[in-house]
């Protein structure tokens, strides 16, 4: 039932996204006079689909779902008929080439902004963007970051919501150098602003890989204090097989002083298959336990470690001082849409080029098992995750295929662009080289990410 719930959302995120995608094709094929032979969603036997009685052109879903094509007029693939000659993409010329090439990136683009734009304009209650908790050993330690001081930059960016920081953090993944936040403080009334340098190395790279990016910088928003006190136990858990009991107060781990039940959970969750030595006050006496968290995997294939305990149900509240309503008008959230795109194109471009190099590891690729997954999560949680969940996606999307790659559309527009410049095409032997080169690079990547989905699945 999971993998046909998975498969479905999967299916009803990105078929729309694929769908688009190929209308740009489509569309501005026509726009430009070149006649459409079929529009497919996806590839291989066509499972349905209908005939155009005016236009001739086959419409079709197809059996393989990883994408999807638009087939035009061409003299490269078979006979043309003189007086449709014209019609042929082959014959345009290289600017409307281009104009039709990218059509598809861009329409994803649109898409991308449309989303976000949607969701900058739904006013939500947020946790402000004050420092909750500073973890030990971590980046935000060493600049020492005060806690309750308002995040108001991040490397001279303006950041209002800890999604925001959040992403600019990791943009900063696998680097090496300093990290620029600004804070603001209103303890004495003047909303002053003092900018800490915070040295990372190597960042969510080694211990830290798997991590999410404001855990590894360790700044934590504002989190309630509850206390480590055991409610409940899973009865073949690690936890009751090394003698916790319910009503055990977790007082230390590791040695490390545990004041409240997320600290805990932190460092059980950040220690998979780790003895961990537990002291903890029992009737009035405290109590030494050795346990080691089970080894488990999240839906995007992290480990992370679980002993099978619960804490007692407790009220939460949130103080006003660590709440903050966030709303823009249409105008302003279409910018800020803008800037999204950008930041999260630039952010995407660049982890491709650390993978490159080696800053960060090729394991950081996903493929469609892990996509899916994702999609399946962003139902689980509210309907403004799917949308940005979609324009994610579609964000890549577009970024994916501008690659200079041939058989990508990237690839062809490098093409295009020299016919445009030399005044004839390549050589068709030349194109066919790079065409073979592209879908070797191409099954590569995708043999490695498909590989990296699977790993993350045991």
């Amino acid at each position: 039932m999971t993998f046909l719930l998975t498969l479905l959302a999967a299916i009803f995120v990105l078929g729309p996204l694929i769908a688009l995608h190929e209308w740009g094709h489509y569309i501005v094929a026509r726009l430009c006079g070149v006649k459409v032979l079929t529009y497919s969603i996806g590839f291989g036997p066509k499972l349905f689909g209908w005939t155009s009685k005016k236009s001739g052109i086959d419409y079709r879903i197809s059996a393989l779902p990883l994408g999807g094509y638009v087939k035009m007029l061409d003299e490269r693939e078979g006979e043309v008929a003189a007086d449709e000659q014209h019609l042929a993409f082959n014959r345009q010329h290289p600017l409307k080439k281009i104009a039709i090439v990218a059509a598809g990136p861009i329409m994803n683009f649109v898409i991308a902004i449309a989303l976000f734009w949607v969701l900058f304009m739904t006013p939500s209650e947020q946790l402000a963007t004050k420092i909750g908790q500073v973890l030990p050993d971590t980046p935000a330690a060493m600049a020492q970051l005060p806690v309750g001081d308002k995040i108001v930059a991040i490397d001279g960016h303006e950041v209002q919501t800890w999604e925001g920081i959040n992403y600019r953090l990791a943009g900063r993944m696998g680097e090496t150098d300093n990290v620029s936040v600004t804070l603001q403080s209103d303890a004495e009334g003047n909303n002053a602003t003092k900018t800490y340098q915070a040295p990372i190395k190597e960042f969510m790279q080694g211990d830290a890989q798997g991590k999410d990016a404001l855990s590894s910088f360790g700044m934590i928003p504002w989190q309630p204090n509850i206390a480590p006190i055991v409610g409940d136990l899973t009865p073949d858990g690690a936890a009751s097989r090394q003698g916790l009991q319910v009503g055990d107060r977790i007082t230390a781990i590791n040695g490390e002083e545990i004041s409240d039940w997320i600290s805990a959970t932190r460092i059980i969750r950040d220690s998979p298959e780790a003895l961990l030595s537990f002291t903890v006050l029992r009737d009035g006496k405290s109590v030494q336990l050795s346990i080691m968290p089970q080894g488990k995997k999240d839906n995007l294939g992290n480990d992370y470690g679980q002993i099978g305990a619960m804490v007692a149900q407790s009220e939460i509240v949130i103080p006003d001082a660590y709440k903050t309503t966030v709303v823009y008008g249409p105008g302003e959230s279409l910018v800020k849409s803008f800037e999204k795109t950008e930041q999260l194109a630039v952010m995407t471009v660049s982890s491709m080029g650390k993978m490159l190099s080696g800053m960060i590891g090729l394991e950081n690729l996903s493929g469609p098992i892990t996509i899916a997954k994702v999609a399946k999560q962003s139902f689980d949680i509210s309907w403004q995750m799917v949308l940005s969940t979609a324009a994610l996606i579609s964000l890549s999307l577009a970024v994916l295929n501008l690659l200079p790659i041939p058989v990508l559309d990237g690839g062809h527009i490098v093409y295009y662009v020299i016919e445009l410049i030399r005044g004839k095409p390549l050589s068709e032997g030349v194109q066919m080289v790079g065409l073979n080169i592209g879908l070797l690079l191409l099954a590569g990547f995708m043999v490695l990410a498909i590989g990296n989905d699977i790993s993350r699945l045991f």
